[in-house]
């Protein structure tokens, strides 16, 4: 028997330098059935992007007037423009029974999560600070001042671990690669994602 269950909400936040990308990407190749929200945002497009496929490019006004009606799961400002998930898309794909990965800050996981309780929020840490200073340092592509900055960063985002049901330790890439697979994996076998399994079951032959 092959139940169709709802998707989850899988969300994934670290510090600057811990190695999220690469372990999303690994997920993403080996799971590749992870729906995609198309983001709104209020930059304009770079080029070859497309409006409807890279984003939704919107006019500032427009994203506040879509903010204030509850229209985004999270949002937030970077550098001037604003950047927002959909809510409603994340919701349809849920119900499909699609999961849906949100590669996201702390502030934007907080959002998430009270948009959709249910959300299954990954913190991946780093062994330590002076690790990740290394790692940093090791990338060769920030100045001083850069690398302070992301330090200072990654020391207020791991203070909201506490927030987060999942903690991993990116110390081996493989090993935190084969937690996160594990948390997710055990994430989908939630008894609320197929409420209608027991009754199936027992439910009288013929």
């Amino acid at each position: 028997m092959n139940m169709q269950r709802k998707g989850i909400v899988l969300v994934i936040s670290a510090a600057s330098g811990t190695g999220k990308t690469t372990l999303v990407k690994r997920l993403l190749a080996e799971f590749p059935r992870f729906g995609y929200s198309i983001s709104c945002t209020t930059r304009p497009p770079r080029a070859g992007e497309v409006d409807g496929r890279d984003y939704h490019f919107l006019s500032r006004e427009e994203f506040l007037r879509r903010r204030d009606a509850g229209y985004f799961a999270e949002w937030a400002e970077v550098y001037g423009n604003y950047y927002g998930s959909p809510l409603q898309p994340t919701l349809d794909m849920l119900a499909r029974g699609q999961d849906v990965l949100f590669e996201i800050d702390v502030q934007g996981a907080a959002q998430l999560r009270l948009n959709i309780p249910q959300a299954q929020c990954i913190f991946i840490l780093p062994p330590s600070l002076p690790v990740l200073e290394q790692r940093l340092r090791g990338r060769g592509t920030d100045d001083e001042e850069v690398i302070r900055r992301r330090l200072d960063s990654a020391a207020r985002e791991i203070a909201e671990a506490h927030w987060f049901s999942t903690w991993i330790v990116n110390d081996d890439l493989d090993t935190a690669y084969a937690e996160l697979r594990a948390a997710y994996l055990a994430a989908t076998l939630a008894p609320t994602l197929r409420p209608g399994l027991l009754r199936t079951i027992l439910a009288p032959a013929g």
